[in-house]
């Protein structure tokens, strides 16, 4: 059985003008993931900013929810050709959770709970861009949605939104995370159609 199917279909001429190409609305919020949901409770929770970078950081989750968060709304579309637009969000911006490390490369390899990766170039985490995001919908984040805390990269297929977020790695060079090592895109735009090498 293969792993990747191109099985997706142009946008239809009814979407709105915020649906990408080949993406259609949904009404809840499916949920796929690599493998078992980690019941990870916010007290055992830690994330690190390691690799090239001049100081470490290691934010236990009280530290982590006493810096500056953000409400935010934002539209997400999953690679299976599935949209959702207009969700609200809390969290705090990855440019916020780098602040005073100085950042010393151009791309961030995710480590997550479970074993999950994803790599993303800096310039897609920072500038306002990306979130680690602990609530959804005004309420906390469900383990089954990342809870404690996600990754959140709207402008990019959600797949690289990781969930359960441990760990960002600085590295100078780009390094292939799980879905992008079986093909996919390494960036991922959904407006480009960045699905699969190569798109």
């Amino acid at each position: 059985m293969a792993i990747i199917s191109r099985a997706f279909g142009r946008r239809r001429a009814d979407a709105p003008a915020t649906l990408p190409p080949g993406q259609h609305l949904v009404d809840g919020f499916p949920v796929l993931t690599t493998g078992p949901t980690p019941g990870m409770p916010p007290d055992g929770w830690t994330l690190e900013v390691t690799g090239a970078v001049d100081r470490e950081r290691r934010l236990s989750w009280e530290q982590f929810r006493a810096l500056p968060a953000e409400t935010f709304t934002c539209d997400v579309h999953c690679v299976t050709a599935w949209s959702k637009l207009g969700t609200r969000w809390q969290g705090v911006s990855v440019d916020t959770v780098l602040d005073g490390v100085g950042v010393g490369g151009a791309f961030v390899w995710v480590e997550c709970e479970g074993g999950y990766t994803t790599n993303l170039r800096l310039t897609d985490v920072t500038g306002g861009r990306a979130w680690i995001a602990f609530a959804y919908d005004d309420a906390p984040l469900e383990p089954t949605h990342g809870g404690p805390a996600r990754l959140l990269v709207p402008h990019l297929y959600l797949w690289k939104s990781a969930k359960w977020v441990r760990r960002l790695v600085i590295l100078d060079r780009e390094r292939r995370g799980c879905w992008e090592s079986f093909g996919y895109h390494d960036r991922g735009d959904p407006w480009r159609e960045q699905r699969y090498r190569g798109d």
